[in-house]
């Protein structure tokens, strides 16, 4: 496993940086470390699934797909893997350098150790026994890139205002007071989006907090070079009975039945038939 790095320092914020278009700047996956198996994705209904077996122990693989180095903030059930807070993008997190790949392993407990990720019952996962349960079922990160030196020019000098300082002042005073109208009906047709969601099926498992395990980091320097991240990328999970049970993963067939031909059926070679 390569290197860890982890970031203790404060959030420094210059200007927005978007994401490279077409790919995203991180891939994130989950293992299960008990299978060996990277766990199949099913997109579905704008979310992507992942089948977890209760029990098993999977780690977070994150794979850096540019040449610059980048911050991953991670959550696990809604909290912050590396400080144990309920998740926000301005945390700590892991410092990856240029096409770097690290596995994630757990919660993490010091410099030194974790505390694996595994699978569990919902009530036994450990965003629900810190009491934060509303999240449970998504791992999740934001993705940083690095500030760059920037050579700064001031403005030109104006003696002037220039004109229609009068006009613009009223069209600022105007959308001021349409903005409130805005947001109401927008949290009114958001609230009728969700009132429209049908009814889903209670979260099955969680993220415990299993065994620790010699995981060691170290600390490094990175400032932001943007208040919001430059990706956000989720993946939910439950057990694949309660995905099938809700129509994102078929059932499998029935021993010894295909549903098509097969490449390389069982068997040997027979005679063929005589005429």
């Amino acid at each position: 496993m390569l290197r860890q790095a982890l970031l203790l320092t404060a959030l420094l914020a210059t200007t927005g940086c978007p994401a490279a278009w077409g790919r995203s700047l991180v891939d994130v996956d989950l293992v299960d470390r008990d299978s060996g198996q990277w766990l199949p994705e099913t997109p579905y209904r704008g979310d992507i699934w992942v089948p977890g077996i209760p029990g098993h122990r999977y780690s977070v693989r994150l794979t850096n797909q540019s040449a610059e180095r980048v911050l991953v903030v991670l959550s696990v059930d809604g909290v912050n893997a590396v400080t144990g807070q309920t998740a926000d993008p301005s945390q700590a997190g892991y410092v990856l350098e240029p096409w770097q790949s690290t596995e994630i392993a757990g919660w993490r407990k010091s410099m030194e150790d974790v505390a694996q990720f595994v699978f569990t019952d919902l009530p036994d996962s450990y965003a629900a026994r810190t009491g934060r349960p509303r999240n449970v079922g998504v791992v999740g990160v934001a993705v940083y890139r690095e500030a760059r030196p920037v050579a700064y020019s001031p403005p030109p000098y104006r003696p002037y205002a220039p004109y229609g300082r009068e006009d613009d002042s009223a069209a600022r005073a105007e959308s001021k007071a349409a903005a409130p109208a805005a947001q109401g009906n927008a949290r009114g047709v958001a609230e009728a989006a969700d009132a429209a969601q049908p009814g889903a099926m209670p979260q099955q498992i969680g993220t415990g907090h299993g065994a620790r395990e010699w995981s060691p980091v170290g600390h490094t320097q990175f400032v932001r070079a943007s208040r919001s991240p430059a990706q956000v990328t989720q993946l939910r999970y439950d057990d694949a009975d309660t995905l099938v049970a809700m129509g994102i993963l078929r059932r499998p067939p029935a021993y010894g039945w295909r549903e098509g031909p097969e490449a390389f059926p069982t068997g040997f070679v027979p005679d063929p038939p005589r005429w």
